[in-house]
């Protein structure tokens, strides 16, 4: 995830983990010329360049030809967010790479142009995009530390650049975080973890209720890809029914909350077996057909 968010980054390296190293030396000898091609693609709208690569997504092309053969109204794309690359991306050091501020700087236009690049091509291939940045990494947003609120501000300005270009647009987040800065940020979804994070999303009252009367909602991960998970599929959807119903305000109508949700995986299918992300797909749409029985009044 980290690799493909900084495919190009002059300097970059990565083990099989997927840990990512930034050789100073290597990445100033490039920088100036780097950062003319990232401005230079954002001035000009031309983006091509920063789609990814063959080496960081061998899928992309064929998921566009599918989506254009297929010609879906919508299609999901997904990129690593600039809070968590810039926070766990590394120097040779061993610093983060936001210590060195023109790097992190560069960082966040390059995620700009890989995120806008994304959506230009999905609205190429004619449906509208849903992009998802992921954000893991917001477990560690601390509201009193003020280089973490700039990062904030910053993901803001990107949601903003990606709705403007004709998005809808996501935050994930598989851990907890201060939700009431996440909802905060104009998004059209937030995606969570439903067994770990829907109740401490919807402690946040007041952020929550904002958050519902914007015309957003919640692209819920309700069922586990942690295989050594237990769970009993009723009992998971009768857990969100009862959580939002506890915690719906009386001026907005449950049902129609219910019914304009996501559902999704808990987190990304991509290191599943087939078996196993098969498996998981129909316990989601099995979910789906439960919470909308429950959303028209047949539950």
């Amino acid at each position: 995830m980290i690799p493909a968010a900084l495919d190009g980054v002059p300097g970059l390296t990565f083990d099989a983990e997927g840990t990512c190293t930034i050789d100073l030396e290597a990445w100033r000898r490039s920088r100036d010329r780097f950062t003319a091609a990232i401005e230079e693609a954002l001035a000009s709208g031309r983006l091509d360049a920063f789609e990814p690569s063959v080496e960081a997504c061998r899928s992309f092309r064929p998921f566009l030809f599918e989506v254009e053969a297929r010609k879906l109204p919508f299609a999901k794309v997904q990129l690593a967010g600039p809070a968590t690359v810039r926070w766990v991306a590394r120097t040779h050091t061993g610093a983060p790479t936001s210590d060195v501020p023109e790097l992190d700087q560069q960082l966040f236009r390059l995620a700009m142009a890989k995120s806008l690049a994304l959506v230009k091509a999905v609205r190429r291939a004619g449906a509208t995009p849903i992009i998802y940045l992921d954000e893991p990494g917001l477990y560690a947003l601390e509201r009193g530390n003020v280089r973490h609120l700039v990062v904030m501000k910053e993901l803001g300005m990107l949601v903003v650049a990606l709705q403007r270009e004709g998005a809808l647009v996501g935050v994930h987040c598989c851990s907890n975080t201060d939700w009431a800065q996440v909802m905060g940020l104009g998004l059209d979804l937030l995606s969570i973890d439903a067994r770990l994070s829907l109740d401490a999303v919807l402690e946040e009252r007041t952020a929550w209720l904002n958050f519902l009367t914007s015309g957003a909602t919640l692209s819920l991960g309700i069922i586990p890809t942690d295989l050594a998970s237990s769970f009993e599929l009723g009992e998971l959807c009768d857990s969100v029914e009862a959580s939002l119903r506890a915690t719906t305000p009386a001026s907005l109508p449950f049902e129609g909350l219910l019914s304009r949700m996501l559902l999704t995986p808990a987190c990304g299918l991509g290191m599943r077996s087939v078996l196993d992300a098969e498996r998981i797909t129909a316990q989601v749409r099995e979910a789906q057909k439960r919470l909308r029985a429950v959303a028209s009044g047949r539950a």
